[in-house]
């Protein structure tokens, strides 16, 4: 009896574990399904549901990054960041993480480019006599942060307009060995790039600021100048230039190489990434490069 009884809880724990596996994947594509059909509010308490029930299995990651879509969709995007970090922290060894991480980064973007007010920004009155330029130096950001997350087409403002400011302090931590450069509002890692460093082990280590900006930059290299149009100037779109004279951080012509240590000692970015970066970080801004 003894032995008929436990091979009968065998078949009942174990058809109950296939249920629930197939039970989450159903629901999920249901809530795909409804989501798909507009109905947003029912796909966000079905999603709910799944997170809940499958809190403990690694599974439960897909309905957590679709629930966050749903969230960036309807523009809640703080709810879908926390989403992002508790998942991130429940299963740090999953081999999806990775990718969730990245997502994590580019919506860390998409709040500091946006008008949300969060613990790091403020809302700033303007008044007579104001200009942006006045206004990023104050709070030690950047024109072009201002005007990205208020949504400004021109430098136009008005006395009582109400502005949205970045008041966090921004820095800079650049990994040679991993080839990877680390913005950081704070304490808070908001995003990680890929980079290139110097051939050899060139590139200088140190703390070290930024000190001049220039978009298009013109290349001064021995012998000659290169203008920013020349498919010959290595720089790229944008140039960061660093307390150590001679060293930056700027684009490139060549985005094949990013990843490698290749260049003459400055740090390399994609175009794209250069750009984003550009916007964000002001003159000042402390760069550490470790080894």
């Amino acid at each position: 009896i003894a032995v008929i009884v436990i091979s009968l809880l065998f078949i009942f724990i174990t058809g109950h574990l296939r249920d629930k596996s197939q039970s989450l994947k159903d629901r999920l594509e249901e809530a795909k399904i409804i989501a798909k059909n507009g109905d947003l509010n029912k796909a966000e308490e079905l999603y709910k549901s799944i997170i809940e029930d499958f809190k403990d299995r690694q599974e439960v990651i897909e309905a957590v990054d679709e629930l966050a879509n749903l969230y960036r969709l309807q523009n809640q995007l703080l709810k879908a960041k926390k989403l992002y970090v508790d998942i991130i922290n429940q299963f740090p060894e999953s081999e999806i993480i990775s990718e969730i991480q990245k997502k994590l980064w580019d919506l860390n973007i998409e709040i500091i480019f946006s008008g949300l007010i969060t613990e790091n920004s403020q809302v700033y009155e303007v008044k007579p006599q104001d200009t942006l330029s006045k206004i990023a130096r104050k709070y030690h950001t950047t024109v072009s942060l201002i005007k990205e997350s208020n949504d400004l087409k021109t430098d136009t403002i008005r006395p009582n307009d109400r502005l949205k400011i970045v008041t966090a302090t921004f820095s800079i931590v650049i990994d040679k060995s991993q080839n990877s450069l680390t913005l950081k509002m704070d304490d808070e890692v908001v995003k990680v790039y890929r980079v290139s460093t110097g051939k050899d082990n060139c590139t200088p280590t140190g703390e070290f600021t930024i000190v001049n900006k220039l978009k298009d930059p013109v290349w001064y290299k021995t012998g000659a100048i290169v203008p920013a149009e020349s498919p010959e100037n290595v720089l790229g779109t944008r140039w960061m230039g660093l307390s150590k004279k001679g060293y930056g951080i700027h684009g490139t012509t060549d985005p094949e190489s990013i990843g490698e240590q290749i260049t003459e000692g400055c740090i390399r970015m994609s175009n794209k990434d250069i750009e984003e970066l550009f916007k964000i970080v002001p003159r000042g801004t402390k760069v550490t490069i470790v080894d």
